[in-house]
């Protein structure tokens, strides 16, 4: 493979180096087209011939399309002395750049362009040399912006730290630096890597048995783990399968490093009376169980009666067969110590495989409720106040009385509907407590009538449907009568080739009509794009063009278009997107209609049809950055998040809806700090702060040219802007992004792929 190509055009300097030939070496073949390649294993290899790298701190340059996400490429430099290998996690229409320090006397270099299967491309590829001091600058920089022990320091405060610590461990500053540099670029998928993730990360932090004993609060944990065994054919080989799924799930309640207050498991009458000797050496290994016979007759009467032998204040329902991890009730009650007012806990879970291999880790949100109602996100490790918990009867149950996932979602659903609900009732546990059995899923297609009672029990009018996904849903709120007016808000400065397509899609492509376009004008000269804003507003009577004619600040313009919009919502529009199809603004004045949602985001793709924002996660990059960004247009994302309404923290303004009064509320954009960057995340926070909440939907779908009509930020100048917008968004709301309700903080703050952190 020639690789020239991917530097055509481009000046030639001595440090910069690019390999002439690619030579592959393993799994990998030539794609139909020209440039393409396949990867046919999951360790498809290349080697580097031309020019190598030259020795000290280089800088990487590698960008890659390819049709698979949540994929790691990696260098290995190859001398007579030892072996470096390098991992870079690609991001798909970005060139990726790591700094790397290239040992003497290479020999060889390979490159691993994924660790899957997949079609791809190498666009660019170079190594650039850099002096010590720049280099060290580059790295410093990233840890601010990447490494969580690093935030919100300056990069002299930094390098003291790191030389601290160099004292302490007696070592140089910059190894230490180089390391946690390269702890930014690790990235642990939840599908290929997880058993390393476990080995590495998670046992790291489990408790020793001293913090367990030295604990003493969570001793207080008073806590009942409740079994029901549901009713099923008594042959032989059926009650042998129970007592086998048994076995685990009694044994993970046994190993738990803080024991349950008491154990309870009801049995059908053949298997209490059949298995005497057996039971009794489990309740001689564990005290607390308590075997009772039961002669109820699905897994709701089942429950009831469960609750019956339970005196204890927590109660947490264990399925035969699943598995408590061995600190689910330490974590459980550490969580409830730190959270006076919680009456659920609901912890992170994961899946068995038939060799009992964990797989699958779900790493849930907080309280999330538009995603309540989309999909039963909660799962299976929920703990309640026995109080608190709901009793469904049979009858009430109808013919999903004997399925424990439709129950476990109507228990919730029960619980968030009650008088004076708040969020600080549920507490989230963010660690894996709760190991689901292979093959237990009894998920129904759809709970479509779970919720339907559900809303119709609050009182509201909703007409509910099946998702895009199998057991999720999509909520259609009531429009409100007479429609709103809505205003959208374009800013725009000549490029006419953006704008036009923009324009013209909305007016044509947008079946909800009841709308006012406002094209903020900043101060165009082109005389084609002058000729096109005369010409859309004489055609279309719902154009207006308004001028602002002052240097670019988009909060500024943006302000200047809410002051004279009609419309009781507000519509904040980049002018390089387009709509796919007539819906998207109907689903967005929907939702922004419910009177506790503030913002309101939309699905938007690039043009090659990958993700450029399903919704804005804080934290990310240091700040704040879209979820699941490059996935490609069909993936459900992670946790079918892709797939599904849910509230989210902020969204991004290229396609933004928020009633008027929400927006004057909160004084709208900030115009001092955030003149360009950042500004859409402010807004969405404050709004967040007021109380409402702030949604994201995947029926509103866009593509997104991404900024192109203002540039990058490629001059010092810009760069300075940047920064300063940077700091004042550390500075004020700090705590907040580090910590985003939305996310899950085992889940990573580099990466935009919901990878393991």
């Amino acid at each position: 493979m020639n690789a020239n190509h991917t530097s055509r055009d481009k000046p030639w300097y001595p440090h910069h180096r690019s390999p002439q030939q690619f030579v592959p070496l393993q799994q990998l073949k030539a794609a139909s087209r020209p440039g393409e390649w396949q990867s046919l294993g999951a360790e498809p290899l290349f080697a580097l011939e031309g020019q190598l790298p030259l020795p000290g701190w280089n800088m990487v340059e590698i960008a890659c399309e390819r049709d698979v996400t949540s994929v790691v490429s990696s260098l290995t430099f190859e001398s007579a002395r030892r072996s470096l290998t390098v991992e870079l996690p690609l991001r798909v229409g970005k060139i990726t750049k790591r700094l790397v320090y290239v040992p003497w006397g290479v020999k060889r270099v390979t490159f691993a362009p994924m660790n899957a299967t997949g079609t791809f491309s190498l666009e660019h590829f170079r190594f650039v040399w850099l002096t010590p001091m720049f280099a060290y600058n580059r790295l410093l920089q990233r840890l601010s912006n990447m490494h969580e022990h690093y935030r919100d320091l300056s990069l002299k405060e930094i390098e003291l730290s790191l030389k601290q610590q160099a004292r302490k461990q007696s070592r140089k500053w910059q190894t230490i630096a180089l390391e946690d540099y390269e702890s930014t670029f690790i990235s642990f998928s939840t599908r290929r890597h997880y058993q390393q993730w476990i080995r590495q990360v998670e046992r790291r932090r489990a408790p020793s048995d001293h913090e367990v004993a030295m604990r003493h609060h969570v001793h207080s944990f008073d806590c009942s783990i409740l079994l029901v065994c549901p009713i099923g054919e008594a042959t032989p080989d059926a009650l042998q399968a129970l007592q086998n799924s048994l076995k685990g799930s009694l044994a993970s309640v046994a190993e738990q490093s803080l024991s349950p207050r008491q154990a309870v498991l009801l049995l059908p009458s053949p298997a209490f009376h059949g298995w005497q000797a057996w039971l009794e050496e489990w309740q001689r290994e564990m005290p607390v169980l308590r075997v009772v016979e039961s002669h109820a007759t699905s897994v709701a009467a089942l429950r009831i009666e469960a609750l019956s032998y339970c005196k204890h204040s927590w109660i947490w329902f264990l399925r035969p067969g699943d598995r408590l991890a061995a600190n689910a009730l330490f974590h459980m009650a550490s969580i409830a110590a730190d959270n006076p007012q919680a009456q659920m806990l609901i912890a992170d879970e994961d899946s068995l495989d038939e060799e009992g291999v964990r797989h699958s880790p779900q790493f849930k949100p907080e309280w999330n409720a538009d995603l309540l109602l989309s999909m039963p996100y909660m799962g299976r490790a929920v703990c309640y106040q026995h109080r608190f918990f709901p009793r469904l009867s049979a009858d009430m149950c109808g013919d999903n009385a004997n399925n424990p996932d439709w129950l476990d979602y109507v228990q919730t659903l029960d619980v968030t509907r009650r008088d004076h609900f708040s969020s600080q009732q549920l507490a989230h546990v963010p660690h894996i407590a709760y190991h689901g059995a292979p093959g237990a899923a009894t998920t129904p297609s759809s709970y479509v009538g779970a919720v339907e009672q559900h809303l119709e029990a609050c009182g509201q009018v909703a007409q509910v449907a099946p998702g895009l996904l199998p057991g999720t849903q999509r909520i259609r709120w009531p429009m409100p009568t007479p429609e709103p007016l809505v205003s959208l808000l374009v800013p725009t400065r000549d490029g006419v080739d953006i704008l036009r397509p923009c324009v013209d899609a909305i007016l044509d492509r947008t079946d909800y009509s009841h709308f006012e376009l406002l094209i903020l004008d900043n101060q165009s000269s082109c005389k084609e794009t002058l000729a096109y804003l005369d010409e859309v507003a004489a055609r279309d009577t719902r154009v207006k063009v308004l001028s602002w004619n002052a240097p670019f600040n988009y909060s500024s313009i943006n302000n200047y278009g809410a002051d004279h919009a009609r419309g009781s919502v507000i519509g904040l529009i980049n002018n390089d997107v387009e709509p796919i199809d007539g819906q998207w603004l109907t689903e967005m004045v929907e939702q922004v209609s419910r009177p506790d949602i503030g913002c309101v985001g939309a699905k938007l793709y690039y043009p090659n049809d990958t993700i450029q924002h399903g919704g804005v996660i804080l934290g990310l990059g240091g700040l704040a950055g879209h979820a699941h960004r490059f996935f490609q247009r069909d993936e459900d994302g992670y946790m079918g998040r892709l797939k599904v309404a849910q509230n989210l923290s902020a969204v991004t303004a290229a396609c933004l809806l928020l009633r008027k009064e929400v927006f004057d509320a909160v004084n709208g954009l900030n115009e001092e700090d955030l003149a360009v960057a950042y500004n859409d995340v402010d807004l969405c926070i404050k709004v967040r702060e007021t109380g409402y909440r702030n949604l994201w939907t995947p029926f509103a779908e866009l593509y997104h040219h991404e900024s192109i009509s203002r540039g990058a930020d490629d001059t010092p100048e810009k760069r300075a802007r940047w920064l300063s917008e940077y700091a004042y968004m550390r500075k004020t709301w700090g705590e907040l992004l580090d910590s985003d309700p939305a996310y899950n903080p085992n889940l990573t703050l580099v990466h935009e792929d919901f990878s393991l952190r």
